[in-house]
């Protein structure tokens, strides 16, 4: 069976399942939309934002594109933004990069021929690690060097989205989040919390929080501790 066919199987039995545990979820739904965040995350198959926050259909609002890129320029990302700020009136915006982005690769390398499209995409990253090559090139393993470039970039998108008038001018300004995802231990790291002043953390160097993220399992109730240490 083709991956299509499997999938339009698995929607079957996922919306029974669905139906059976909440009969009234769908007529629900049907009704309109008031997620309350806004998540622009990256493109990467690997890093679903519903499923990495066990959310819900209807929780997030959600962007996605090559590199979790914020451009003022681009009417894609623009009418995302304004849409959920001045009619859905989300209290929180979440960029959301993560570690082995294969963009953030991409920033460090030679660039493709053959790929005109993804290069102007990520022509900002490109400069971005010129500005921070001093940083970056005394960081021992190319993939260090992606990983500490990758939250770089989160902090980036955070500062210019709070830069916008959509934002900035907002009745109620959303509080805007800088966080990366970890592919090798499926957590959530926070880089910037949505408090503007002083947010930015930027972090150790990716590969020394890996190891301590790795240190630190989750006692009973972890989850929680942390939803309230961000609500503080």
């Amino acid at each position: 069976m083709s991956r299509p066919k499997r999938m339009l199987v698995e929607n079957v039995g996922w919306a029974a399942e669905i139906a059976a545990s909440d009969p009234d979820f769908f007529e629900t739904l049907a009704q309109g939309q008031s997620p309350t965040v806004l998540w622009i995350g990256c493109s990467d198959s690997r890093v679903p934002a519903e499923t990495i926050t066990h959310s819900k259909p209807g929780d997030l609002f959600v962007h996605r594109n090559i590199a979790n890129l914020f451009s003022d320029t681009d009417d894609n990302m623009m009418s995302v933004l304004e849409y959920a700020v001045r009619v859905l009136k989300v209290d929180d915006v979440i960029v959301c990069g993560h570690y082995g982005c294969g963009g953030v690769r991409a920033s460090l390398l030679p660039l493709s021929d053959a790929l005109h499209h993804v290069n102007r995409r990520i022509a900002p990253l490109c400069a971005l690690a010129r500005e921070h090559s001093g940083e970056l090139d005394v960081i021992g393993t190319m993939d260090s060097r992606i990983d500490r470039l990758a939250e770089l970039s989160v902090l980036e998108q955070v500062s210019a989205l709070r830069d916008t008038p959509i934002v900035r001018d907002a009745e109620r300004p959303p509080r805007v989040h800088g966080w990366i995802f970890g592919l090798r231990d499926g957590r959530i790291k926070v880089l910037s919390s949505g408090d503007p002043a002083g947010a930015e953390t930027g972090g150790a160097p990716a590969g020394s929080s890996n190891a301590a993220a790795k240190a630190a399992e989750p006692a009973p109730g972890a989850a929680q501790r942390v939803i309230e240490a961000i609500s503080r």
